[in-house]
């Protein structure tokens, strides 16, 4: 359903359930959805939500940088959503640089054989290990400058909205 829409016509799911954690820190924020209209479709809730997972990831990923002093390069992913190729593709896009899948997503398991593997000498070290699982595949980065600015400014301003719910408590 994302993948039939060109855009998310400014539709923004911010998925606050239990309220915002990094980088927003704020308990008592709950789900929101802004931006609807009357051409507003399931299609636009759909990719929302999606979009909503490629943006929290972003946030959480800058503020890492910014806490780190280092720069990513590349983002490494895995779990069931993973397998959505578009959802990569936009995830790719949203940061600005090459994220790569593993062949296999599932990797909590194989996780705890790799370090065991470096535990007993079976690797040397988990950059091996990692090299042992073949290179997966790859998106690249396809969205301008400018596209990728407006899209964050919009999640910014959806989080704000958010936020400020949250915090608005008069009746």
């Amino acid at each position: 359903m994302a993948r039939s829409l060109d855009g998310n016509d400014g539709v923004y799911f911010v998925p606050a359930f239990v309220g915002l954690g990094a980088p927003h820190w704020e308990p008592d924020a709950r789900g929101t959805v802004v931006g609807l209209t009357r051409g507003t479709t399931r299609a636009h809730l759909a990719r929302s939500a999606l979009e909503a997972m490629a943006f929290g990831t972003e946030e959480v990923l800058r503020a890492m940088e910014s806490d780190s002093g280092i720069t990513a390069t590349e983002l490494r992913v895995d779990g069931g959503a993973a397998l959505n190729d578009w959802l990569m593709q936009f995830q790719a896009d949203v940061l600005g640089i090459p994220v790569r899948r593993p062949e296999l997503v599932e990797t909590t398991a194989l996780g705890a054989a790799g370090l065991a593997g470096v535990a007993t000498g079976v690797w040397s070290s988990g950059g091996e290990f990692l090299e042992a699982q073949g290179a997966g595949h790859g998106f690249v980065p396809g969205m301008g400058v400018e596209e990728r600015r407006e899209l964050l400014a919009g999640w910014s301003r959806a989080v704000r909205a958010t936020v400020a719910w949250a915090r608005d408590r008069q009746a």
